[in-house]
């Protein structure tokens, strides 16, 4: 899958975290997408339109960037474009698990990508969040996941220690990934948009696409470890093996997983 986005070069329309845009917008070039960082009701419309996937955050979230991202998600759903929506630190406050919500109810939302915490909050559950961090809690996730991709009708996508992908009738379990990936900002962020990407050039199996890309990201963050003592060199480490994993190398990887369980 990660050829054929470097073939085709989908162009995908971020509304996204001003924190973390730059590096956001450098991910998606490193796997070849194209990104465009339009926030501007007056043109996301238009934007959308020209793209071939939609990734919406809540990072930086204001009501300008609201209201463009409820023009966005629901222009996308006009074209049959795939929409991704990362709700960062929806039970921070107020405002952002009410924007959360009307998004929800507004768009069709094709994956929602999230951590525990974020997920928590959509679902009206107690969790105990550090500002936009997972947090923790004793909550049973896998359940959580699965109940909520029902509810909401849409794939749930929620990263961790082992992350989980689930539509609501079967799971995914990722146990790939390094402690490091949380030692720089925008990571997760990143990773909603490369979902995009990878929606953006392979339709048929949702599911399995948005498993590919977790896996394929997963691995990403194991072999930038390797070259990174510090965040700092982690950062610029991760983007390169963004560029420069193949797809044989990720089956490569799977399969000594999977030999020595």
């Amino acid at each position: 899958m990660f050829q054929q986005i470097k073939e085709k070069s989908p162009l995908i329309h971020c509304i996204t975290n001003h924190v973390v845009s730059n590096f956001q917008a450098n991910g998606l070039l490193a796997i070849g997408a194209s990104p465009i960082m339009g926030e501007a009701h007056e043109e996301a419309a238009e934007l959308a339109a020209l793209s071939q996937a939609v990734s919406l955050n809540i990072g930086t979230l204001h009501a300008e960037s609201l209201k463009s991202m409820l023009i966005a998600g629901k222009k996308a759903n006009q074209l049959g474009i795939p929409v991704v929506l990362d709700p960062v630190g929806a039970g921070v406050s107020k405002f952002r698990i009410e924007a959360v919500r009307e998004i929800l109810g507004r768009v069709d939302v094709n994956v929602l990508r999230c951590n525990a915490g974020e997920l928590a909050a959509i679902a009206g559950e107690q969790w105990q969040s550090k500002g936009v961090d997972a947090g923790e809690g004793l909550l049973d996730i896998k359940k959580l996941a699965v109940s909520t991709a029902k509810k909401l009708g849409l794939l749930v996508a929620v990263t961790g220690a082992t992350d989980i992908i689930t539509d609501g009738k079967s799971v995914s379990k990722i146990p790939f990934g390094n402690p490091m990936m949380t030692s720089i900002t925008g990571t997760g962020c990143l990773l909603s948009s490369v979902v995009a990407a990878g929606l953006a050039v392979s339709t048929n199996n949702p599911m399995k696409t948005v498993e590919d890309v977790f896996r394929f990201y997963a691995i990403v963050g194991e072999r930038a470890s390797r070259n990174a003592a510090l965040s700092g060199d982690f950062q610029v480490a991760f983007l390169n093996q963004l560029a420069s994993l193949t797809d044989r190398e990720v089956t490569q990887r799977i399969s000594l997983q999977e030999e020595t369980v």
